[in-house]
């Protein structure tokens, strides 16, 4: 498994919006984009849960090119916890309840944006790590501690807080 290329970001970051599915980009692919050193191996997605968003998402995935049979689907749109995507042109993991954190919607609040990826906040990737308790995530932990640190001392200027829901 190859990591994660950043034109495979850009298209799913540009098929999401497409299709306006409401998400965010959770764990090690949150951090990465917002300049953390580091690879991984799938792009996490923290997806509101609702069925509406869930057609959304389908449709999208669908027009990347990934193969999305009828019991995933069915998860996308019922919101199953967590489902691996190992069906298309990179992997993806959909997260409908991340370890650490209770809503969707204070996460969205506490959520960045930067060149149109909107990503979780590094405090909210940090619980999720904590929470999950894997022995990766342990390792990496204080790496990203100091790299959430050093963003608060020196702030991106094109890190922005996520602009208000659109209403549909």
């Amino acid at each position: 498994m190859a990591p994660v290329r950043a034109e495979d970001l850009e298209r799913l970051r540009d098929a999401l919006a497409e299709h306006d599915v409401e998400y965010l980009f959770l764990g090690q692919m949150a951090a990465i984009l917002q300049g953390y050193p580091d690879t991984t191996q799938d792009a996490d997605l923290f997806v509101e849960k609702t069925t509406e968003n869930g057609e959304r998402l389908t449709r999208a995935l669908r027009a990347l090119g990934f193969a999305i049979g009828e019991v995933e689907e069915a998860d996308i749109r019922q919101g199953k916890d967590f489902i691996q995507l190992r069906s298309g042109p990179f992997d993806v993991d959909l997260v409908y309840a991340p370890d650490g954190i209770e809503r969707y919607e204070d996460a969205r609040r506490r959520g960045r944006e930067i060149d149109g990826f909107r990503v979780c906040s590094m405090q909210d990737v940090i619980e999720s790590k904590v929470r999950s308790n894997r022995d990766k995530d342990r390792e990496s932990l204080p790496r990203l501690r100091d790299f959430a640190r050093y963003l608060e001392r020196e702030p991106r200027s094109d890190l922005r807080l996520l602009p208000p829901k659109r209403s549909r």
